[in-house]
């Protein structure tokens, strides 16, 4: 018995772009980096071809009627089967999409900023907000692009894109609240720490 693939966000990417189109691999990367996903769903030139081969062998995908074999596997056209299409709206009901949190690593740092050298703190504050002023600056320029194509506000581009951009707005606002209340940082007044319990001997206390 064939053993059923399990489609990893990369995958279920590229089925959803070539259900749009029949593409070839170089098409797709071209088409990634044109949309920014790769801002959102990390996927690498090579993971692409790896994915068209992995969604092949599953017939998730087939060569197109228009594919021209002599151009070589990175020139070969493949476009969504019924069982990709299939498989992909079977991923979306997962419970994993909705029940998942990001860990950003300025939050990170943040958090052990407390053993940081004097005066690094405002620095690292004000390098984010140069990045996030960038960023937001960039986001924009997307949303205007997306809004030319698609011609209306109603699509999931503009949704997504949105979204980044409301995100940076509240942290550039968060930093700023940050910025303000430094000179009151203090230690915790009333730490508590992990304790071990007798029926967990075994097993090594948090930290």
């Amino acid at each position: 018995m064939k053993k059923k693939a399990t489609l990893t966000v990369p995958d279920l990417v590229l089925l959803s772009l070539l259900a749009e189109r029949p593409m070839h691999g170089y098409q797709a990367n071209l088409e990634l980096q044109r949309r920014d996903i790769r801002d959102w769903a990390a996927i690498s030139r090579p993971q692409v071809y790896y994915s068209l081969e992995k969604l092949a062998a599953a017939g998730f995908i087939r060569k197109a009627r228009n594919s021209e074999p002599a151009s070589g596997p990175e020139r070969t056209v493949f476009e969504t089967t019924a069982a990709g299409r299939a498989a992909t709206a079977d991923a979306l009901e997962d419970d994993h999409w909705t029940e998942q949190r990001d860990h950003p690593t300025f939050p990170t740092w943040i958090a052990l900023s407390w053993l940081a050298r004097p005066g690094l703190f405002q620095k690292q504050l004000q390098r984010r907000r140069k990045f996030l002023n960038q960023e937001l600056a960039r986001e924009k320029e997307t949303l205007r692009s997306i809004l030319e194509e698609v011609g209306h506000p109603y699509h999931e581009a503009v949704w997504m894109v949105t979204l980044m951009i409301e995100q940076f707005r509240i942290e550039l606002k968060w930093l700023r609240k940050l910025e303000r209340e430094l000179p009151q940082r203090a230690p915790a007044r009333h730490p508590a720490y992990a304790q071990e319990s007798p029926a967990k001997s075994d097993k090594p206390a948090a930290r």
